[in-house]
């Protein structure tokens, strides 16, 4: 049975984070006899828990399947709570070894291992995976009152914005759901957006959508313009005809998130210097410049947090479970 440093034992892998692909991660190293554990600093995926309550995913169910276990949906595009019972079931099902609610603080290597210290306990791995996602950190407007308790960097549903002025931050998927879906509910919506038009990458049933509720004025929209400050009562906001001065009762900016760079650069990984702050790794083990610290999900991805997603990145695990398979006993 896995163990951890307290009977002086070593794990193969410990794997941090426990959503879609530290699941995937955790299924490929069982399957290859591979001792592993993953601790996860909340609940199961717990970036899906955070996701808006009525989301739907862009992928169709098939493409969020992993270890080949058929997720069955009754819609053409999975909600959230669909993916979450999907993803529980998987890990009970299979029995998976995931500690919950336990944030990991430091990764050391000592010799020819790590010791890992949480917040509850301590371990001792030979490998660490490192599948943390990016949706714990926003991407913050750096303006004055950002700090306000009216302003939002994340969106879960509709209600407490009815009948209230509400500035959406952004032309993301996220940013368009949240404006359509409060304008809904009855709150006045104002989007204020960076460039020139909504994001290329909205989902293209809801594109229209969004179009023409701005079009037809039922959400005002400012392009080509920026927040340059938030007040208890108002927000200023720099647009290409001047300022200008909004009532407003909450800011929900939804610019954007990014990974742990402070967490990974502990751990020794280098990035890339151009900007976009790519993890250094090998492609063909997704093993890091540090010896035994490897990346999976979208953190491989840096700033570019689009690049790698569900679909694309469960093959991580594979690659890695089958490298480490070969390098290590897997009896410990």
């Amino acid at each position: 049975m896995p163990t951890d440093i307290a009977s002086g034992n070593l794990f193969e892998v410990l794997i941090i984070g426990a959503g879609p692909i530290g699941i995937a991660c955790a299924l490929e190293c069982k399957k290859k006899n591979l001792n592993y554990v993953v601790v996860e600093k909340g609940t199961l995926t717990n970036s899906l828990f955070h996701y808006p309550l009525n989301m739907n995913f862009f992928s169709t169910s098939e493409k969020l399947e992993i270890d080949g276990i058929p997720f069955i949906s009754n819609n053409p595009k999975p909600t959230r709570n669909e993916a979450l019972e999907y993803y529980r079931r998987v890990a009970t099902s299979n029995e998976l070894n995931i500690n919950l609610y336990e944030k990991i603080y430091t990764v050391k290597k000592i010799d020819n291992h790590f010791e890992i210290a949480s917040d509850k306990k301590n371990y001792r791995a030979r490998n660490v995976i490192v599948s943390t996602g990016f949706f714990d950190i926003p991407k913050m407007l750096n303006v004055p009152g950002e700090n306000l308790p009216k302003v939002k960097h994340y969106f879960k549903e509709a209600h407490p914005f009815v009948m209230q002025k509400v500035i959406v931050v952004g032309a993301s998927n996220s940013a368009v759901d949240a404006a359509l879906e409060i304008w809904r509910k009855g709150g006045d919506v104002t989007m204020v957006v960076r460039g020139p038009k909504i994001g290329e990458r909205v989902k293209y049933w809801v594109r229209p959508d969004i179009e023409n509720r701005i079009e037809e004025g039922s959400i005002k929209a400012y392009f080509n313009s920026e927040i340059k400050n938030i007040t208890k009562n108002e927000v200023f906001i720099k647009t290409p005809k001047g300022q200008e001065i909004l009532d407003n009762n909450f800011v929900i900016a939804l610019t954007g998130y990014k990974p742990d760079f402070k967490f990974l650069k502990s751990l020794g990984v280098k990035f890339s210097e151009d900007g976009n702050y790519f993890p250094k790794y090998n492609t063909e083990t997704m093993e890091s410049n540090v010896p035994g610290i490897f990346l999976a999900g979208v953190i491989c991805g840096g700033n570019e947090t689009h690049k790698w997603f569900i679909e694309n990145s469960r093959i991580h695990a594979t690659i890695i479970a089958e490298h480490l398979a070969k390098i290590n006993n897997p009896k410990g």
